[in-house]
């Protein structure tokens, strides 16, 4: 048997032997490494991609409440038209632009029944072409119930949803989209609710327009806050 010898020769030499041993498996590794490159580039493919319709965007970014930018268009009745900006890649950026669609998503605001003056808030707090960010929270055919989050400032941002409620131009509702006993769910229904009543305890929006006797019975007849403890009570005790 011949000597390995030394120095850089043997090195090589003993690392030649160890793959001839080992070529299984780092034919293996090589496929899982493939594999692995493959999901990886699949999901930044998708993080890249221009949707233009509430069915193109994939169900796993629906179930897991994705975060994607958007540039404000219209306001509108039935919710907010708004370009998605997906994330560009420098080197590919040239390439996105050529292949990318032209479409508009509609966003609602998840959980909050907007009041007559509260389209005409949304309509003089953000400015045409504004960037946005929506998560998402559930989907239909033509629309997506979703958190949307405006910057204020360098490092702040405020949820739209919240501030409507804590002018009192709307009333919190069912987030349609998200299961009825996720944690997810009664999370943020029991921030819509908070925002709800502060503006009722200050009287704004709609609280202030009512008349008092209507307001007293308003408290007691459909107080959601109750009703929802009431349910997060039921839903803890069935949990446990």
């Amino acid at each position: 048997m011949p000597e390995r010898g030394s120095g850089a020769a043997g090195a090589v030499s003993r690392l030649s032997e160890w793959v001839d041993e080992h070529l299984g498996l780092l034919r293996s590794l090589s496929a899982g490494m493939a594999v692995a490159g493959l999901l990886v580039l699949a999901r930044s493919v998708r993080m890249t991609t221009k949707f233009t319709r509430a069915l193109d965007i994939p169900v796993e970014f629906v179930e897991k409440n994705v975060k994607l930018r958007g540039r404000l268009h219209h306001i509108t009745e039935k919710g907010l038209e708004v370009e998605h900006i997906p994330i560009s890649i420098p080197f590919f950026a040239s390439i996105q632009r050529k292949w990318q669609s032209k479409g508009l998503l509609l966003v609602r605001l998840a959980g909050v029944e907007l009041a007559p003056g509260g389209l005409a808030w949304l309509q003089q707090e953000l400015k045409p072409n504004q960037m946005i960010w929506f998560q998402l929270l559930g989907r239909e055919e033509l629309a997506l119930e979703c958190l949307v989050l405006v910057k204020k400032g360098l490092f702040f941002s405020v949820c739209l949803n919240e501030q409507i409620l804590r002018q009192g131009l709307g009333r919190a509702a069912r987030i349609e989209g998200l299961h009825h006993h996720s944690q997810l769910y009664w999370q943020l229904h029991k921030r819509m609710l908070q925002a709800e009543f502060k503006a009722l305890k200050k009287n704004k929006g709609i609280w202030k327009e009512a008349n008092y006797p209507g307001r007293v019975r308003d408290r007691i007849s459909n107080n959601r806050f109750v009703q929802t403890l009431k349910q997060f009570v039921s839903w803890l005790r069935s949990s446990v």
